[in-house]
């Protein structure tokens, strides 16, 4: 039997191991100090979770125009999915 593993590079592992520790982060975070909906510049209100998933989601759009729409490097959708998780996390 030929099973047809994922390949995993040192950038795949590190990817979710960075998202596995952001959530045990949060989990933590929220134990310590229970989250309080507020509203800021998004249109609705939102607790800490709720701006991480919309800042994640918004990050993985941001980067998939970059590939799709530019042949720079992925370095600089980086730089602005960083500044908009940044900004949904402080402002959103």
């Amino acid at each position: 039997m030929n099973l047809e593993w994922m390949a995993w590079t040192l950038p795949t592992a590190i990817f979710f191991i960075t998202i596995v520790c952001i959530l045990i982060s949060m989990t933590i975070w929220q134990i310590v100090s229970p989250t309080v909906e507020r509203r800021g510049f998004l249109p609705l209100s939102t607790t800490r979770g709720d701006r991480l998933f919309i800042g994640l989601l918004g990050s993985a759009y941001i980067h998939l125009a970059w590939i799709g729409l530019t042949d720079i490097t992925l370095w600089g959708g980086f730089a602005i999915a960083l500044v908009w998780m940044v900004v949904i996390m402080r402002w959103g």
